[in-house]
């Protein structure tokens, strides 16, 4: 229910563009009023909840681990699988937001012969990587539209992204391998039984506006084709406050930037803002040192405890009498 649902919102998102556009003629609103509203509406939403995570009080240590914990000098301590200090914890964040490392160790459960086995998953890190690089590669080549003169990393970038020079304008290899990795997650999300019974409209929606946006971005690229010139003058209208909309950009170019407004907006209040939520999740970012520093509550209220040494001189002569062990005679 949640596919066609997902599925359906991305239908009418561009059936709304494009009647926004070629039928109403509201190329101002879809060009410069919603992907101002969706810019203020991610920043807004962005600062909220990094400052709601930022004030969630963590009063003890709770670092996910999977390895030795460094105790004793003869025991070999796993240093990134559990981190004791600032320096292990940046080195094991690194590795897992660079390279996956925790969906890398993923393993894949079935049944076999009436037994559960468990078995290597490296095709769905490979696509979340492939998925997530794309992505920013894709994200970085754009920076060419918002910035001029453009920086002569984003020429570099695009240069190496379309280094096969196949057909005219050169194939963007990121473009294509980001929809091929986004249609790869989603099939997995569909044909795997188990994950097709957790998965949520919140999980298929995103995929699709995503897929959304890539086909868009090929068909205005390879097919449809667009004024660059327009596009480049309407982009840097956005960047420097002074909009301006000029006929004959192509109602492409507007599903485009509506879908991508969409994303922008939705961004904030959805799953994927673990973005910036794995930097601030204490399973994450602490050190497991719970052997080297004591850590209090500093929200606890003080409590009367009665402690051994009370118990033993109030019990004392019954303790005695039945030959308990005695701390003090």
């Amino acid at each position: 229910m949640g596919i066609f649902f997902s599925f359906s919102m991305i239908l009418a998102l561009v059936a709304v563009a494009f009647a926004g556009v070629k039928l109403a003629n509201m190329q101002y609103v879809f060009g410069v009023v919603i992907p101002y509203a969706a810019v203020l509406t991610f920043l807004i939403g962005v600062v909220f909840r990094v400052i709601k995570w930022g004030r969630s009080p963590v009063p003890f240590c709770i670092p996910t681990t999977c390895g030795q914990q460094k105790s004793l000098p003869w025991i070999k301590h796993s240093r990134f699988e559990n981190p004791s200090s600032t320096f292990d914890v940046v080195v094991r964040m690194a590795m897992e937001v660079f390279l996956f490392r925790t969906l890398f160790r993923n393993l894949k459960g079935e049944t076999r012969e009436g037994r559960v086995a468990y078995g290597s998953d490296k095709w769905l890190w490979l696509a979340g990587l492939v998925f997530h690089v794309t992505f920013f590669v894709v994200l970085v080549r754009h920076l060419r539209f918002f910035m001029e003169p453009v920086p002569f990393f984003v020429n570099l970038i695009d240069s190496l992204d379309g280094f096969m020079q196949v057909s005219t304008p050169h194939l963007l290899i990121t473009g294509v391998v980001l929809l091929l990795a986004a249609a790869y997650l989603f099939f997995r999300r569909i044909s795997v039984p188990q994950v097709r019974y957790i998965s949520l409209a919140s999980d298929y929606f995103p995929l699709f506006l995503i897929m959304g946006i890539a086909i868009s971005g090929i068909l205005m690229r390879y097919f449809t084709k667009v004024d660059i010139v327009r596009v480049k003058a309407l982009t840097m209208g956005l960047v420097t406050l002074g909009p301006v909309v000029t006929d004959g950009v192509g109602v492409i170019f507007f599903i485009h930037l509506f879908l991508i407004s969409v994303l922008l907006a939705y961004f904030p209040f959805s799953k994927l803002m673990h973005m910036g939520g794995v930097f601030l999740s204490p399973t994450r970012n602490m050190a497991n040192n719970s052997r080297i520093k004591r850590h209090i509550n500093p929200w606890n209220y003080p409590v009367k405890v009665h402690t051994y040494e009370e118990y033993e001189d109030e019990f004392r002569d019954k303790m005695k009498s039945v030959g308990l062990p005695l701390e003090k005679e």
